[in-house]
């Protein structure tokens, strides 16, 4: 069985960790570089009558499409390398175009997908996330999304613990080649006086609940793994654990789910038919789960280094076919 592996030359290790679970079952898993391509990376496909030929060639050498037996889709980059100093009409061209044949192509090979794209796009919709997961019986934060700053201010009169603010799409910063993420962030009183900019780009506000655990959940297939960290030993990680995520990292505990939380997080993933997904809770100091949010496409990679679960083997075996899988019914255009 050939797994094809949809990635991003930068990518963590769970892209080695995944694809040598692979390997270690008996598949042979390929990797995708999309940003490779179309610079390094070579894609044919040939349509005669009666024949079709579809080859992935790359350093990692040729495949053929048509022995790919499962997708997964962890990253999508197509046409990063494409140099900056192109005309930005004529880059821009090239990128439309690279992605319209790297997608067509793999929209054409009648696999199973971990997931698939349109599917994992719906279930980036945070809106809908929290409409959703209400509706299955979990608590979440009171939630305000708005470009209105008289909103925001009668939002935080209202919310007596305080309130902290986020961004619905993943943005980062880049200055002198370094990354800078913008993370949750409390909203002073101070702040509350400067909200022209939300003319320019709406926010996401939320009521800021107390946490004693922050969990993270992963959810492959119809398995489970769920972890803990105390993000409030760490001063710079009280609001956010990712702010001071990397010295957090080996803190990480394993945590016992109750049964009920279990099956509706299991209806959660078939409301979405995801395969995949992390799914991110706040422990309230008197026992109660609050829902945060869930990442169709999260990361894992540090939750197999501490405490150990075993992420990367479970995946493998949804995308060899030897456990559970949720089949798309109707997907989303």
């Amino acid at each position: 069985m050939t797994v094809l592996i949809i990635t991003r030359s930068d990518d963590n290790e769970c892209v080695d960790s995944v694809a040598a679970a692979i390997k270690q079952k008996g598949g042979r898993p390929f990797r995708f570089d999309t940003d490779k391509f179309p610079t390094e990376v070579r894609l044919i496909a040939e349509y005669q009558p009666g024949a079709e030929k579809l080859l992935l060639i790359s350093e990692a050498g040729e495949l053929d499409l048509r022995e790919v037996t499962a997708i997964w889709h962890r990253r999508l980059e197509i046409g990063g390398r494409i140099p900056l100093t192109l005309d930005p009409q004529l880059r821009m061209a090239s990128i439309e175009e690279s992605a319209r044949t790297a997608k067509g192509m793999l929209e054409s090979l009648k696999v199973f997908r971990m997931d698939p794209e349109p599917i994992i796009r719906r279930a980036e919709n945070k809106q809908l996330q929290i409409q959703v997961a209400r509706e299955l019986g979990f608590e979440t934060p009171r939630t305000l999304i708005t470009n209105d700053a008289d909103a925001v201010r009668a939002f935080a009169r209202a919310c007596e613990s305080g309130i902290v603010t986020k961004m619905l799409s993943s943005f980062a910063v880049y200055q002198d080649g370094l990354e800078k993420v913008v993370f949750t962030n409390p909203v002073e009183d101070e702040d509350l006086k400067h909200l022209d900019g939300l003319k320019l780009c709406p926010m996401t506000f939320q009521e800021q609940v107390p946490k004693a655990l922050e969990l993270r959940v992963t959810v492959i297939g119809d398995q489970l793994f769920a972890a803990a960290i105390d993000s409030q030993t760490s001063g710079a990680a009280q609001v956010d654990w990712r702010k001071d995520g990397v010295a957090l990292l080996e803190h990480w505990k394993a945590y016992e789910l109750t049964a009920d939380i279990k099956k509706r997080l299991l209806r959660l993933m078939d409301y979405f038919q995801l395969n995949y997904g992390a799914i991110d809770f706040i422990l309230t100091p008197d026992g109660r789960h609050v829902f945060l949010e869930i990442n169709p496409a999260g990361e894992f990679f540090w939750l197999e280094r501490w405490p150990g679960l075993p992420i990367s083997a479970a995946i493998a075996d949804v995308l060899l076919g030897r456990a559970y899988r949720r089949e798309v019914r109707n997907p989303p255009r």
